[in-house]
């Protein structure tokens, strides 16, 4: 059972941590095995104990000290510690930068956890610092006291997450994310929200490429791609459209588009390899083949993902929206062909299932955000498995050795060289 210490001057419920206490006798001059037995010997009085004032722990803290000769640091212990203003990350290029709370969030977002649940972590992590007096930390320490805090506090899983997104990172691998669907799956809305919580600052556009094209190749030259990916079966030279199914005509208008946009699409993917650089394509036409462009023996990750809305209501519904957000985009032309919307859906649905593409619904958009995250995740950790050690190094040992790994608050006064 954990103790909560209660400070009502502060107005704060935080868990008895025997680390921060470790911390707080060695600052009152104790050497670290005397302040390490104090500490344990405070946790033992507490075991039968919910809850604890910080002014009765404190005078539980000054008693042992009387009790096992401790004199000398009694003074110092009893005066207030006031905590740094701020907490300063060393990279490991060296570079110092204050302790940021909202990227240390995204970056636990980027391993799968929801936001909520992010924001909880750093704040007790950020706490634990803070309590901890430390002013400094370098980025394997905080990884590695952040993996130990979700293994013990969140699940295994997360903690593995979190492994797999660290070792990534420090890959310097590209990530290429292909996300597909048709008009009012909302691929524009969840590919910036993925880029923003993964850090991808490029990302393409299919229909601005094929406004490019058009540009390029006129209407009169190249008909096909002068149409909607949904209508362009209407350009293409068929002689017997009447006595075809509707749904294979939509289907064979939108591969001819996508055949098109296959050229573009595979310039811009080759452009992010060589310059390994990550990058979102998203679009009608961002189709599964386009995972086979990729250079050969290239590094990159490719990542590909569908988004769907499966009930005609709803996809009817963004539709509007579309039109009195923005008007441009004319919402009343595609409800008007809305059949053909819906027989291009599950043309693509039924494309990514031949092709083993996760497909993801889009009811709600922070839901969606987090399964594209899921999927990316579950992607790099066919490519990555390397082990705690190897990815936060020899602060592992030095924090391992001496303290139980169990227990991540136990570490943060080891954090102080």
């Amino acid at each position: 059972m954990k103790t909560i210490v209660i400070n009502e001057k502060e107005g704060t419920r935080v868990p008895f941590l025997r680390g921060i206490l470790t911390r707080s006798l060695l600052d009152a001059g104790l050497q670290f095995d005397d302040a390490f037995e104090v500490a344990t010997r405070a946790r033992e009085g507490l075991d039968t104990k919910g809850e604890i004032s910080s002014n009765e722990l404190r005078l539980l803290v000054s008693g042992l000290l009387e009790e096992m000769g401790y004199l000398g640091a009694l003074e110092p212990f009893r005066l207030p510690v006031v905590a740094p203003a701020k907490i300063l990350v060393t990279s490991l290029s060296g570079t110092e930068s204050a302790f940021s709370r909202g990227k240390h969030e995204r970056y636990l977002q980027a391993s799968g956890m929801k936001s909520e649940k992010a924001e909880q972590t750093t704040d007790m992590i950020y706490d634990q610092l803070l309590l901890a007096g430390l002013s400094s930390i370098s980025t394997c320490q905080l990884g590695y006291l952040t993996y130990l805090c979700l293994l013990q506090e969140i699940s295994k899983k997360a903690a593995r997450r979190y492994l797999v997104w660290s070792e990534f990172q420090r890959s310097a691998r590209p990530l290429l994310l292909l996300i597909c669907g048709t008009v009012g799956t909302g691929k524009s809305t969840i590919a910036t929200e993925v880029a923003h919580l993964l850090d991808i600052v490029r990302i393409q556009s299919t229909d601005m490429l094929r406004e490019v094209m058009r540009m390029m190749m006129p209407k009169r030259l190249l008909p096909v791609l002068h149409t909607s990916s949904f209508d362009a079966w209407r350009a293409l030279p068929l002689q017997d459209t009447k006595d075809r199914d509707k749904d294979q005509l939509v289907a064979e208008g939108y591969r001819s588009q996508a055949e098109l946009l296959a050229v573009p699409c595979e310039a811009v993917l080759q452009r992010a390899v060589e310059e390994s650089v990550p990058m979102i394509l998203e679009g009608v036409h961002a189709h599964p083949d386009l995972m086979q462009l990729a250079p050969e023996n290239s590094d990159a990750i490719m990542k590909h993902v569908t988004l769907a809305v499966l009930r005609p209501k709803d996809l009817k519904s963004r539709l509007r929206g579309r039109g009195s957000e923005v008007p441009q985009r004319r919402a009343k032309r595609y409800l008007n062909k809305f059949d053909a919307v819906w027989s291009l859906q599950s043309y693509l649905l039924s494309e990514a299932d031949r092709c083993d593409v996760p497909i993801i619904t889009n009811q709600d958009k922070d839901k969606a955000t987090l399964q594209v995250i899921l999927e990316v995740n579950y992607e790099l950790s066919k490519h990555f498995k390397g082990s705690v050690e190897q990815i936060f190094g020899t602060v592992v040992g030095q924090i391992g050795a001496r303290a139980e790994q169990s227990h991540w608050h136990e570490l943060v006064p080891l954090l102080r060289d």
